[in-house]
């Protein structure tokens, strides 16, 4: 079982920067793939970027490729998701993700992929 704790969200004007960290619990975290998610409201779910445990690959959604940039520290068991030149179109409730993988360099981009979910951390953007 893992617990993922999502925090560092807020306000923030357009152009401004925010980082989210998801915080895990459990000995393996170094052999799960990551990913984070967001929801605006009134809409779906939608992949933001994903990294795998082992070699850091990494995948964007266009929306953020450029902006947002995704980082772990397995020995903290936290992952980072560095958020800057924000837009209002960037504002949803982000939702960090999780699940054990035998494979070292699986970068999984849809919801279902994922075992285990944060709370989620608001992130507003105003223009």
């Amino acid at each position: 079982q893992v617990q993922l704790v999502e925090s560092g969200g807020g306000l923030v004007q357009a152009g401004g920067s925010l980082r989210l960290s998801c915080a895990a619990s459990g000995r393996t975290f170094s052999r799960y793939a990551m990913g984070w998610f967001r929801q605006a409201p009134g809409k779906e779910r939608e992949f933001v970027v994903a990294v795998s445990w082992s070699d850091w690959r990494t995948y964007y959604a266009d929306s953020v490729k450029g902006r947002f940039t995704i980082s772990r520290d397995n020995a903290k068991n936290t992952v980072y998701l560095q958020m800057n030149s924000l837009k209002p179109e960037d504002t949803a409730d982000y939702y960090c993700a999780a699940t054990k993988t035998t494979q070292p360099m699986s970068i999984l981009l849809a919801a279902h992929d994922y075992d285990y979910w944060g709370q989620g951390t608001q992130v507003t953007v105003s223009s």
